[in-house]
């Protein structure tokens, strides 16, 4: 009797920020996404393009198109696709898990994107496998969104 208890007293003592600071999020996503690209490490997939096939899940806060109902207050899905069949012509990695980073850095630094998640697949790897593939999570750096680093949360596994 009269034991503190750490883990109650840490949750007692954490500030809980205002209800109206918490922004709505928002996931635009692109599933079943396909495209050509010369990508992997056997001796056979270092000339030939092959299949590869992705879903995306953008987290931006609230989207203002939600409201004005114009493409600009949105991320554009059009344009993420576009982009990421350039990407798949030029890119010079091996790796899924390399290319992956890149669609993912490239998402948060070119749409705006607070958090990604990346699943890339080779459905055609093996003949008794459906699929092989990596399936990334990244955020935007805290410092380059001004402290809201907290948005998100819930969302995408710590």
């Amino acid at each position: 009797m009269g034991r503190s208890d750490p883990i109650r007293e840490a949750i007692r003592d954490t500030p809980i920020p205002a209800a109206e600071s918490y922004a709505a999020m928002d996931i635009v996503f692109i599933e079943g996404l396909t495209g050509q690209t010369v990508i992997g490490i056997d001796k056979s997939e270092l000339h030939d393009a092959q299949t590869v096939r992705m879903n995306l899940a953008i987290g931006v806060p609230s989207l203002r198109a939600c409201t004005t109902d114009r493409i600009d207050d949105t991320v554009n899905y059009a344009a993420v696709r576009e982009a990421i069949h350039g990407l798949l012509a030029s890119h010079r990695v091996q790796l899924l898990e390399a290319l992956a980073e890149r669609i993912a850095q490239m998402v948060i630094a070119d749409f705006g994107a607070h958090w990604v998640r990346v699943s890339l697949a080779k459905p055609a790897k093996f003949d008794d496998v459906d699929a092989v593939g990596v399936q990334i999570e990244r955020r935007r750096a805290s410092s380059a969104i001004s402290g809201l680093g907290w948005i998100g949360l819930g969302y995408v596994p710590q």
